[in-house]
């Protein structure tokens, strides 16, 4: 397994699980602030290394209508917000090659979004950037073709990279999760993160909105960790209800700890001596 450090603090493929957590998008400057403190202060509490994340475009959306957020540059300004407010490194999508240079001045970690997971000049610039490069495996990918995805990174020089299951389409508007994927991807030699809220999302399956079944997200996430997973990514709002984007599959923050605590107690039973 190869040891991926985020930060001095932060490092992927060890023992201890990661917790990467955040609202979808950047609803406000001071929004992303106040999860990012409550969030941290909670991985503390269960003593999980945290990554923030939060999307300052979400470009891959239902309808033409639906909220996208503030743009690249509004969107950097806030995520610096929330890295001298709190401290933790941050995560953040890009979906162009130009946006690479510009992002990784800011993030710690640039995720490739699922649809794009085979796109190569996008791979080649996030990887040239040093930044961590955390790629999605596409919905429409099986998870020994991410070995390719790896190749790209390391090609351009860079061995931090990581790999996210967010699920497989399963007919029409469905996604389900084939607990295969996380000890065939971590056989690649990369650190593997278990998208548990986007797994949940039922894409398309609302008016003009993606739907999700939040109500699985406990059993789901510890399945995920039971197969040994190095990392749980979690969409979390305070009032799902609310949120601007993926609202049907966030965690609400309230049953954040209490789920945290359950993914540690069974991480230790799975990796006792790693």
């Amino acid at each position: 397994m190869n040891l991926v450090p985020v930060t001095s603090d932060v490092m992927l493929g060890r023992r201890a699980l990661v917790l990467i957590a955040g609202p979808c998008v950047i609803e406000s400057p001071s929004h992303v602030i106040d999860i990012a403190r409550e969030v941290a202060a909670i991985a503390a509490r269960v003593g999980m290394p945290y990554v923030f994340k939060a999307s300052f475009d979400k470009a891959n959306r239902t309808s033409a209508a639906s909220f996208r957020g503030p743009g690249m540059t509004a969107g950097l300004e806030a995520l610096r917000g929330v890295k001298a407010a709190t401290g933790v490194p941050i995560l953040t999508d890009i979906h162009e090659a130009a946006q690479a240079a510009p992002v990784a001045e800011v993030a710690d970690v640039l995720q490739i979004p699922a649809f794009l997971a085979r796109q190569t000049d996008l791979i080649t610039a996030a990887a040239q950037t040093g930044r961590v490069v955390n790629i999605k495996k596409g919905q429409f990918m099986a998870p020994l073709d991410m070995r390719h995805a790896i190749a790209k990174v390391t090609a351009a020089g860079n061995n931090r990279v990581c790999l996210t299951e967010r699920g497989y389409t399963l007919g029409y508007n469905n996604l389900v999760v084939d607990m295969r994927a996380f000890p065939i991807m971590r056989a690649l030699g990369a650190p593997v993160i278990f998208d548990v809220t986007h797994s949940l999302q039922l894409p398309g399956g609302g008016d003009g909105v993606t739907a999700g079944l939040a109500e699985y997200i406990e059993p789901l996430a510890c399945a995920g960790v039971a197969a040994g997973v190095d990392g749980v990514f979690l969409e979390v709002h305070e009032d799902p209800t609310r949120a601007k984007s993926d609202a049907q599959n966030a965690l609400r923050l309230d049953l954040l700890e209490p789920l945290l605590r359950k993914l540690v107690q069974i991480n230790e039973i799975v990796k006792p001596h790693e």
